[in-house]
C-alpha cells in the first residue's frame, strides 16, 4: 500500500485529507507542525507529501527543501494565500504541485491521478551513465553533478531539467517541452516556472544568464545545452 504524509495544522483540512487520500488507497501518516514532518518523512518514507506552507513552528518552505533532500516523494503544497509568489518559492524548493485553500477534494484528488500516473524516471536513454563537458561532470546513475571535481547540491527538478538538457546538446528545448519532462503533461500553473529552476540551476553551475557557459537562453522559445 502506497504512504502518504499530510503535514496540516487544521484539524479539518487534516480530515478531507485523511479521507481523500484513504479513498485513493494511501496508508496515511499525520503531522501537525514541521519538525514532526520532516521526522516522519525520513522514518516512513512516503510516496506522496502533502504539505501546509503555513506551519506554526518551521515553515513549509524550509521543511519542503529539507525533505526533498532524502526523498523523492511527489510533493503537494497547500497554501493559504493566492500570492503566486509562495506558488512560485514552493515549486522552485522541489515541490511538483500546489493547491490554494479553500480547494475541492475533486481538485486535489485529480492532481494526485495525475502525479501517479508519471513515472519519476525520465525515460530517456540511459546507456550513458556519466556526461563530462569541461569541468561539468553528470553522473546519472546516482543523480549527482560536479564542478572542478566539487559536488553541487541540486534539487531534483534541478537535476532533471540539467538531464534534459545535457541529453541532446544544442538541441533547443521548449518550456513546454521541459515542463512535461519534469512534471509529465498533467502540470497545471505558469510555464515561466521554468525560468525561476534555471536561473537556480546556473547560479548552482557558477554561471549567469548574462555570460552563460553551458546553458543558453533562446528568447521566446526555451533553453539549449552548450557542451
Amino acid at each position: 500500500m502506497p504512504r502518504a504524509l499530510v503535514v496540516e495544522d487544521s484539524p479539518e483540512f487534516m480530515m478531507i485529507c485523511r479521507h481523500l487520500l484513504e479513498k485513493e488507497g494511501f496508508e496515511v501518516v499525520a503531522a501537525s507542525d514541521g519538525q514532526e514532518a520532516m521526522e516522519q518523512a525520513q522514518s516512513q518514507r512516503p510516496d506522496l507529501a502533502i504539505l501546509d506552507l503555513g506551519l506554526p513552528d518551521v515553515d513549509g518552505i524550509e521543511v519542503c527543501r529539507q525533505i526533498r533532500r532524502f526523498t523523492d516523494a511527489y510533493i503537494i503544497m497547500v497554501t493559504g494565500r493566492s500570492d503566486e509568489v509562495d506558488k512560485v518559492v514552493g515549486l522552485s524548493v522541489g515541490a511538483d504541485d500546489y493547491v490554494t485553500k479553500p480547494f475541492s477534494p475533486r481538485e486535489l484528488s485529480a492532481r494526485i491521478q495525475a502525479m501517479r500516473r508519471r513515472p519519476r524516471s525520465s525515460g530517456l536513454d540511459r546507456r550513458q551513465a556519466t556526461r563530462e563537458h569541461g569541468k561539468l561532470h553528470i553522473d546519472l546513475d546516482v543523480r549527482e553533478v560536479s564542478v572542478t571535481g566539487m559536488v553541487v547540491d541540486l534539487t531534483k527538478i534541478e537535476f532533471d531539467i540539467l538531464d534534459l538538457l545535457s541529453s541532446a546538446p544544442r538541441r533547443t528545448f521548449t518550456r513546454h517541452q521541459m515542463l512535461e519532462h519534469v512534471w509529465g503533461d498533467n502540470f497545471f500553473g505558469d510555464d515561466h516556472i521554468i525560468d525561476v529552476h534555471v536561473g537556480n540551476l546556473r547560479r548552482k553551475l557558477g554561471e549567469s544568464a548574462s555570460a552563460p557557459r553551458h546553458i543558453r537562453t533562446l528568447r521566446g522559445v526555451g533553453y539549449r545545452f552548450e557542451p
